[in-house]
């Protein structure tokens, strides 16, 4: 009868530890499914709330930032005198270093036609320091404007940048929402 109770007991015991077993494996497995079925959700900056700060460049994680200056090319008026690749009161409209507005040279201006140019960015380059769209803005119709780089951002639990941003312009979207773009959707109310 002793035995019994002992080799009941340690069913009992065995019996516990493969349900216990059992749960955790699935749990593991359910948590991995919904993962991998579950939306993703990244940084994103609203460029229609962004005050062109500066602090994109100096509180990312990464160096140089993840924060990169993005050229809406249909807003783009090609204009020959940009807010946003001269620094105000250039004495001359040329590429020198000494007129050009961006610190790291990140913008490029190839001549289209009379008076046309196109401005590019070298996403190499750029900092993410905002003085290109804070210029675009000021003078211009606002092509120019910051965006997080998805396949450059560790996307922190809690964004660094987002922390300190004064016009809560990040938040986290949903991966199929990211990259808004100035002129691809409408304005919110």
């Amino acid at each position: 009868m002793a035995d019994d109770k002992i080799k009941s007991r340690r069913e009992f015991i065995q019996g516990g530890v493969r349900l216990s077993l059992a749960l955790a494996l699935g749990g593991i497995g359910g948590l991995a499914a919904a993962r991998m079925t579950g939306e993703k959700w990244v940084w994103q900056i609203d460029p229609f709330l962004c005050t062109q700060c500066g602090r994109c460049a100096t509180d990312c994680v990464l160096t140089p930032s993840a924060v990169k200056c993005v050229h809406a090319y249909d807003l783009c008026g090609y204009c020959d005198l940009c807010g946003g690749y001269f620094k105000p009161g250039s004495n001359a409209l040329n590429t020198g270093g000494e007129n050009q507005l961006c610190p790291t040279s990140a913008i490029t201006r190839k001549f289209i036609e009379e008076p046309y140019f196109e401005y590019i960015i070298d996403e190499e380059l750029c900092m993410g320091c905002a003085k290109c769209v804070k210029g675009c803005t000021s003078f211009g119709n606002g092509s120019l404007h910051l965006q997080i780089m998805h396949n450059l951002c560790v996307n922190c639990n809690q964004c660094a940048i987002a922390r300190v941003c004064p016009s809560n312009a990040i938040s986290r979207v949903k991966v199929s929402d990211a990259y808004q773009v100035k002129g691809s959707f409408t304005k919110p109310a």
